[in-house]
């Protein structure tokens, strides 16, 4: 497939992100540096850095791929994500942005352990479910990358998957945050344009919304309808009512709190980015995922048409995007950046999930429990060869790919809520949850998580996602437990900001004069 200009094109990409993180490596003096690129970033760099932390090979590949295989009872993904966006800034990052400048924390980790006074046990439980969560996340997101360069080169799965392990844990381990930040604002850039220009003219080939609407009707007529009826009556017409519930907050919240998102908050340079990134951030990604979504209606329509065929794969509805291009603008000069927006999308994600394996890894594992004398060097260096062995064991787990690359996503960001949604919630706005609770909420929630989703995948299929029921049984852990144990003092959980507001009112406008301080206990405020 590929002719002498996609490949100089694809050249020229990987040696600029190369080139990004060889820059970015001399920005590097601390940790704080590599882990949080020195909290220095602007508007427009975290805003996008958290967009593409969401936007992953599922946004381009997964979401048509869903699109293709369900309709429109889908539809409801196209908020769900970009939800999560705004929900992760506002209702996390007003308030670990501020904490995490006053007390010097590095990672999502650091705020668990002193918030809920557990510097060992919630530390180091956090920092494997998170690298436990980001692994899973990261066998998708390989499995995407080998889609493309397979298509793109007609090489073998194994090497796609070697090129891209290689080149995307170059920079990362070269440049940190610095290098994930600013290579991402380069391929959100990219992304965005791309399909800005390219799903209108699949949507156009494909005879537009109306006749595609038609086509898909004639395969099933609730491909047209909002959901699907309940009980789910075939394996691709799951999107019923009751799983949509189950959808929505596996999405909204679940990625929210993503390890690779979530300390995405803690970078940022300005509190005042608060105000306008949700809106902003939530209206990109709105509108990139519906034309991506309408894009895998359009290429289901050609197929029935008998117009496409899809690749003979078990992941075929995977392909939908790129076969849907190639077909609607059969141009070189278009294949070929075509080739550098599907790459940029599933490498934008991948990186930040790399960082956060290795730095999770060095600073909450390495420095806080096994070695808490470990240098600065130290703690980079152990934080770069933990990016390098966690890009080789996922690669291995990657040369099997799922049979849809949405399933296996939504399994990780399962994972994901049921062990991080509940203690972060709760620590920032319960003050009454405890250390205890924490722990009993967080291993409750990722033990459930494995029962429930080994069940869903290899027993029997759940009305719900499976997350749901982990997500409960979390939570429940999370109050009975703290009910019967002691609470936080009062100068943690006045120190982290705890209680029913976003922002403190002691950082909001008109709350006092210089010097002093004001404090949240049980929803009355008092001067101190």
């Amino acid at each position: 497939m590929a002719d002498a200009l996609t490949l100089a094109l694809i050249v020229l990409y990987f040696v600029i992100l190369v080139g990004i993180g060889s820059w970015a490596s001399k920005k590097i003096h601390n940790t704080e540096d590599y882990i949080l690129a020195g909290r220095s970033l602007g508007f427009w760099v975290f805003t996008i850095l958290i967009v593409c932390s969401i936007c992953s090979g599922m946004t381009l590949l997964g979401v048509s791929g869903f699109g293709y295989a369900s309709g429109w009872p889908g539809i409801w993904e196209q908020i769900f994500v970009p939800l999560a966006a705004a929900f992760c800034i506002i209702f996390f990052g007003v308030k670990l942005n501020a904490i995490g400048k006053e007390r010097g924390y590095l990672t999502v980790q650091d705020y668990l352990a002193d918030r809920f006074e557990s510097p060992r046990a919630l530390r180091g439980l956090s920092a494997v479910a998170g690298i436990i969560v980001s692994l899973i996340y990261l066998v998708g997101q390989y499995a995407a990358i080998s889609i493309v360069l397979v298509w793109l080169f007609a090489i073998p799965h194994w090497q796609a998957l070697l090129i891209a392990g290689v080149i995307i844990t170059a920079y990362t381990v070269v440049g940190g945050l610095y290098a994930v930040s600013w290579t991402t604002l380069f391929q959100g850039g990219i992304l965005i344009f791309g399909v800005l220009l390219m799903a209108p003219f699949v949507i156009a080939s494909a005879g537009g919304l109306e006749h595609i609407n038609t086509v898909i009707a004639g395969v099933d007529p609730n491909f047209v309808e909002p959901w699907f009826p309940s009980p789910a009556y075939a394996s691709y017409a799951y999107a019923t009512p009751e799983f949509l519930v189950s959808f929505g907050i596996l999405l909204m919240v679940g990625l929210a709190c993503a390890p690779h998102v979530i300390n995405n908050v803690l970078a940022a340079k300005e509190a005042r980015f608060f105000k306008w990134a949700p809106l902003v951030a939530f209206s990109i990604y709105a509108v990139v995922m519906f034309l991506v979504k309408f894009t895998g209606f359009a290429v289901r329509s050609l197929v029935e048409e008998g117009t496409l065929v899809l690749p003979n794969a078990v992941n075929a509805q995977d392909y939908s995007f790129i076969v849907g291009v190639e077909y609607a603008m059969p141009n070189v000069a278009f294949w070929a950046f075509f080739a550098v927006i599907v790459l940029a999308a599933v490498m934008s994600t991948t990186d930040r999930l790399m960082l956060t394996v290795g730095t999770s890894f060095a600073w909450d594992v390495y420095k806080n429990i096994l070695r808490p004398s470990a240098t600065d060097n130290e703690v980079l260096l152990v934080s770069k060869v933990a990016v390098v062995l966690g890009a080789g064991g996922t690669l291995l787990l990657a040369i099997n790919p799922p049979e849809m690359l949405a399933w296996l996503i939504w399994m990780g960001i399962g994972v994901m809520l049921a062990t991080f949604a509940v203690p972060l919630l709760a620590g920032l706005y319960w003050r009454g949850a405890t250390g205890e609770g924490a722990i009993a909420s967080m291993a409750t929630g990722l033990a459930a998580a494995g029962i429930f989703g080994y069940y869903s995948k290899f027993v029997g299929s759940l009305p719900v996602h499976f997350s749901l029921y982990a997500l409960i049984l979390s939570a429940l852990a999370m109050v009975v437990v703290s009910l019967v144990t002691a609470r936080s003092a009062s100068t943690t959980l006045d120190g982290t900001r705890t209680g029913w507001f976003i922002q403190s009112p002691r950082s909001a406008p008109g709350a006092g004069t210089p010097g002093e301080t004001w404090l949240v206990d049980h929803d009355s405020p008092r001067q101190q």
